[in-house]
């Protein structure tokens, strides 16, 4: 990281934040921090961070409000950091912008993979359209993908699906938002609808379709792509 991009962490725990910095300095990356959400806010819009890091718990505004402030114009990644649990925070977070979800406690370990994934997102190249996923290649431009240099017979709907999922490497993307993507409004509701794609998909993808390494399923939320 350089001194240009640091990770924000919006956090009132103390212990949490100072838990944050150690693991995340020790990792090579540049840390700031702010204990309540408006004051998160100033710092984002004037250090620009490659990354933030939101509690929902804020001692002066709810942490979706923050998170919906920041989505009006921050555009990198948002990893939420939070003890609420259910499936409507987790979903109600992701679907107004949130890049990930986390509860806490956590694993150091798991939180830096989500980190590492997002600021490859990030970062890029929006004219790239050639996705390498180990032996798997999703290509935009030609609308294929291939294993082992093969390519997989794949119907239009199920490149639309893996195309979505693969361009968002690491994020969490939740039943309705795959399905308003790929087959439009009307179908949002529509998720054991979604459940048979993903697991054609996975018999054409993964080494083994039953322990899926690419395609995770995220229970009760939605599926989240990573190599």
């Amino acid at each position: 990281m350089t001194d240009k991009e640091p990770i924000l962490i919006i956090d009132d725990e103390v212990q949490i934040r100072r838990l944050l910095e150690i693991t995340l300095s020790a990792n090579g990356y540049k840390v700031i921090s702010a204990s309540t959400g408006h004051d998160g806010i100033q710092i984002a819009a004037t250090h620009s961070p490659i990354l933030i890091i939101l509690d929902l718990g804020l001692p002066d505004a709810d942490g979706l409000e923050i998170l919906r402030k920041l989505r009006e114009w921050y555009q990198k990644s948002i990893i939420i950091l939070s003890v609420r649990s259910s499936e409507e925070d987790i979903v109600k977070a992701l679907d107004r912008g949130a890049s990930d979800y986390l509860t806490k406690p956590f694993r150091t370990g798991e939180l830096l993979a989500r980190i590492r994934a997002s600021i490859r997102q990030n970062q890029g190249t929006p004219g790239n359209s050639l996705l390498p996923f180990g032996s798997l290649e999703v290509d935009l431009a030609n609308h294929v993908a291939r294993k082992n240099n093969e390519i997989i017979k794949l119907t239009s709907t199920e490149f639309s699906l893996l195309a979505l999922l693969a361009k968002n490497e690491g994020r969490v993307l939740t039943h309705q938002f795959i399905l308003k993507e790929v087959w439009g409004m009307g179908y949002m509701e529509q998720t054991q609808y979604l459940r048979v794609f993903v697991a054609q998909l996975r018999k054409k993808i993964e080494d083994e379709p039953t322990k899926p390494k690419l395609l995770i399923t995220e229970s009760g939320i939605g599926y989240r792509f990573g190599s």
